[in-house]
């Protein structure tokens, strides 16, 4: 499949990388990580507890737009794309972009991020992914799915959604 351009977005903890990386092996496409693509500013200031702002989160953007347009074959991203304008200027650099948002309960993204070790991202911070998240439903080319699912249903449901039917 070419073409295809889809960011797997949510909330800190809502399975954004597990998901991608099947969503991408499936489709036979590059997997961006949005994660690998923050300055050391960043990384420091959310380590340290601090919630990014619209300024910090603007260069990171701006390379996550280029790594998708950079990949006119297809891509699929992962970027916790929380505001409409943050989806809107990745839209910008892929035109027909699709989004795959990973819903869940701030307790269980909470209780997720307290299990992984060895992420720059602290659990102090999930509150404020939820307070900044404008929800995407209504937007166009937007697909929401239970994350609570296993991982393995959550990337069915969205490949049953991005394949169109009768295509492998």
């Amino acid at each position: 499949m070419t073409g295809m351009h889809v960011v797997v977005m949510g909330v800190a903890g809502c399975g954004k990388s597990a998901v991608g990386e099947r969503i991408a092996q499936s489709l036979g496409l590059p997997l961006i990580e949005g994660d690998e693509f923050h300055p050391a500013g960043n990384i420091d200031k959310m380590s340290r507890g601090l919630p990014l702002e619209d300024e910090d989160r603007a260069g990171w953007l701006d390379q996550l737009a280029a790594e998708l347009a950079r990949h006119p074959a297809g891509a699929v991203l992962t970027c916790s794309a929380l505001k409409r304008a943050y989806r809107d200027r990745l839209r910008a650099a892929a035109p027909g972009l699709q989004f795959v948002h990973l819903q869940l309960t701030q307790d269980e993204a909470l209780r997720r991020v307290q299990s992984r070790g060895g992420h720059f991202y602290p659990p102090s911070l999930v509150a404020s992914q939820f307070e900044a998240l404008e929800d995407p439903a209504g937007e166009p080319g937007v697909l929401g799915v239970d994350a609570g699912l296993p991982l393995d249903a959550v990337a069915t449901q969205a490949l049953r959604w991005l394949r169109p039917a009768g295509t492998t």
